[in-house]
C-alpha cells in the first residue's frame, strides 16, 4: 500500500487492518502505519520500496499503489507523471513474484488509483498517456513538461486505467491468478483535495462538478470499493474501472463517456 500516510491510502490501510489483514505501508513521509520509507518519483526510490516490502514478506495478496500528486498550480508536470504512473506501475511489477505466491495461496489483486478526471476533464494531454503506455519515462516526462500539471494529472490516471486493462488480461497477470483493476474517484475529502481548494487558479473547480448525491466523497467510501476489488467476491472482475464519484461521470456522460480513445500504440 503506497501513499499509506494520508488520504485514500491511509483509509484503505485502516480498513484492511480492521479486517485482520497485515498491511505494509509505503510512503515518502513518516507516519502511523508506514513501514517502508521510499520516494516513488525515482528508480532508486521504487527499488527501495520493493526491497522494503520484500524484507517484510514474501507473499502479497493485494497491492494498492495509492501514492499520487495532484495537478495543482506550480506542480512539476514531469514529477507528477513519474510518481502517478511510473511509481505505481513499478511497485506492482516489482512485486509480481510475491503477488504470484499470494495468488497460489488463495488469491491476489491489484487496485490502481485512476480518477474520474479521465472522462470529466476534456482536452487532457494524450501524448503523455501514450508515452506512459510505451513504458518510456523520459518521453513521458518530456511531453508532460510541455503542459500544465492540471492537464497531465488525468493523462497519468488514464494511463493507469488503460495499463490495468491491457496488462490485466495477459497470462502473466490474470493467467497467474493476479487480478488488475482500478477505481476512479471523484473529489474526495483528502489533504490532496484540500490543497486543490487552496489553489488560487484551480481551487473553484473542485466543488464545481455535479454529483447525484450532492456532496464530495469520503476516503472510506473509496477504501470500501478498493477492498471489494481485492476480495474473493471480485474473483471474476479483471480490467474494470470502477467510478466512485457520486454519479458525476454518469451525469456528465449519461450514454457513453468520451476520453477513452487512444491512437494505436506500437508494442
Amino acid at each position: 500500500m503506497s501513499g499509506a500516510a494520508s488520504g485514500i491510502g491511509a483509509a484503505t490501510a485502516r480498513m484492511l487492518r480492521g479486517q485482520g489483514h497485515q498491511v505494509i505501508g509505503v510512503d515518502v513521509t513518516p507516519g502511523d502505519g508506514v513501514e517502508v520509507l521510499a520516494d516513488l518519483a525515482t528508480p532508486d526510490g521504487r527499488a527501495r520500496a520493493v526491497d522494503g516490502v520484500r524484507a517484510l514478506t514474501d507473499v502479497v495478496h493485494g497491492a494498492v499503489p495509492a501514492a499520487g500528486i495532484a495537478g495543482r498550480t506550480g506542480i512539476d508536470s514531469a514529477l507528477l507523471v513519474s510518481v502517478n504512473f511510473f511509481g505505481a506501475v513499478a511497485l506492482v511489477t516489482g512485486l509480481h513474484a510475491e503477488l504470484t505466491r499470494g495468488a497460489q495461496a488463495g488469491g491476489a489483486g491489484v487496485v490502481l488509483l485512476a480518477s474520474n478526471s479521465i472522462t470529466g476533464m476534456p482536452g487532457w494531454n494524450a501524448p503523455v498517456a501514450q508515452a506512459c503506455l510505451r513504458d518510456d519515462e523520459p518521453l513521458a516526462r518530456e511531453e508532460a513538461a510541455k503542459v500544465d500539471s492540471v492537464m497531465v494529472y488525468p493523462s497519468s490516471k488514464a494511463a493507469l486505467a488503460w495499463w490495468a486493462r491491457r496488462e490485466g488480461v495477459k497470462p502473466e497477470w490474470a493467467g497467474a491468478g493476479i487480478r488488475l483493476n482500478s477505481v476512479a474517484p471523484g473529489a474526495t475529502e483528502t489533504p490532496m483535495v484540500e490543497a486543490m481548494r487552496a489553489d488560487p487558479v484551480l481551487g473553484a473547480a473542485v466543488d464545481a462538478y455535479p454529483t447525484a448525491i450532492g456532496r464530495t466523497g469520503r476516503p472510506e467510501e473509496v477504501a470500501a470499493a478498493i477492498g471489494f476489488l481485492l476480495s474473493a467476491g471480485a474473483a471474476n472482475i479483471v480490467g474494470a474501472v470502477l467510478f466512485v464519484d457520486g454519479g458525476t461521470d454518469a451525469m456528465l456522460h449519461p450514454i457513453a463517456p468520451p476520453g477513452w480513445e487512444v491512437p494505436h500504440i506500437e508494442p
